[in-house]
C-alpha cells in the first residue's frame, strides 16, 4: 500500500508540471506526414508519396495528412491535406491498380499549395488588406 501511494505521488509530481508547461506554452509539432489510409491501395499511395516527400526541401512547418474514406460499392476516396486544407482528392477503385500517376499528381498539388501559402505569407501587398 505504501508503495502504491509513493508511486501515485511520484507520477503526480512528474505529470502536473508537464501539464502546466503544456498549457502555458503551446507546444506545436510541425513538419509531419501522417497516414490515415485504410486500404491496401491507400497504404501503397502513402508509401510512394512519403518517398517523394522525403526528398522535398524545407518542409518544416508543413503538416500533410493523407486520409481515406470508404465509398460504399465504389472503393475509397483519398484526400491529401496540407495544414488542414484539402488540396487533392481522388477515387481509388475496389481493385488494386497502379497509383504512380495519382501520387505524382498529389505531390505536384502539394508543392503548388506549399508555394502558394508561402507566397501569401511573404507578400506584403495581400497580407493584411487584400490589396
Amino acid at each position: 500500500m505504501k508503495f502504491l501511494i509513493t508511486f501515485v505521488i511520484s507520477i503526480a509530481l512528474v505529470v502536473l508540471p508537464m501539464h502546466a508547461i503544456a498549457n502555458s506554452d503551446d507546444i506545436e509539432i510541425s513538419g509531419l506526414l501522417l497516414d490515415r489510409t485504410l486500404s491496401r491501395s491507400g497504404k501503397e499511395f502513402y508509401h510512394k508519396f512519403s518517398l517523394l516527400w522525403q526528398d522535398m526541401p524545407s518542409t518544416t512547418g508543413i503538416n500533410v495528412v493523407i486520409k481515406e474514406a470508404v465509398v460504399p460499392r465504389a472503393g475509397t476516396k483519398l484526400f491529401v491535406e496540407v495544414n488542414s486544407k484539402a488540396i487533392y482528392a481522388t477515387y481509388m477503385g475496389r481493385r488494386i491498380e497502379p497509383v504512380e500517376d495519382k501520387v505524382e499528381q498529389a505531390i505536384f498539388a502539394t508543392i503548388d499549395a506549399i508555394a502558394k501559402s508561402q507566397f501569401v505569407e511573404q507578400s506584403e501587398d495581400l497580407a493584411s488588406s487584400g490589396w
